[in-house]
């Protein structure tokens, strides 16, 4: 939020100063919480580590104890613990029925006021009608989308009026070496099944 704002201000032909008391909040030594902890979201927590980060992560099931302490995560059974405990919430999860709408009204309300919603798995992973209501009533502090649902948003959704939260479009991926990468990953596995042989990356394995 701050990022697009002060871009905003640092270019407005009105601004004349900046101001002093224009604050916002601590990354290091906060608290993250992660839900859904496979491989993307393990990758999350070791770029969080070097922010000392306290970690926590909720997933179907608990990773390796050598796995947590490399990145110093703890393993938190019950979602609503992580939820209550953490400053940022980060969604890593599959788009299952399982998890469809995972983030509604009654998960939000658990989170600290001061806590903000990062979503980069799936947009209906969120009930973004609870989200919506959250953010105006100052439930959470704030939200961060790179992924919506739909994409893009009717250009009416009231999420775009929102002064906190910070929407990109789907862009988490969206670099020239991670596009060239995914495709020879792609290329990869489809020549393993042309000529029988084990899929590199099964993307559901037996």
């Amino acid at each position: 939020m701050y990022l697009h704002a002060g871009c905003q201000i640092a270019v407005s032909p009105d601004t004349k100063y900046f101001a002093v008391d224009w604050l916002g909040v601590e990354v290091t030594r906060a608290t993250l919480g992660i839900i859904g902890m496979g491989s993307i979201g393990y990758k999350v927590a070791q770029r969080a580590r070097a922010f000392n980060m306290k970690i926590l992560y909720h997933n179907r099931n608990r990773r390796r104890k050598e796995d947590e302490e490399a990145v110093g995560a703890h393993y938190c059974a019950k979602m609503e613990d992580l939820l209550q405990q953490s400053d940022f919430v980060m969604l890593v999860v599959n788009l299952t029925p399982e998890t469809h709408k995972l983030i509604g009204k009654k998960a939000l309300g658990l989170m600290k006021p001061t806590a903000t919603l990062i979503n980069i798995s799936r947009g209906a992973v969120i009930d973004q009608d609870a989200l919506v209501e959250a953010l105006q009533n100052k439930v959470i502090r704030a939200a961060a989308l790179d992924v919506t649902y739909p994409e893009p948003l009717p250009r009416d959704h009231p999420l775009l009026d929102l002064n906190n939260v910070i929407i990109t479009p789907h862009i988490g991926t969206a670099t020239v070496q991670a596009i060239r990468m995914m495709a020879e990953e792609a290329i990869a596995n489809m020549l393993a099944v042309l000529n029988g042989q084990p899929i590199p990356s099964e993307v559901f394995p037996k």
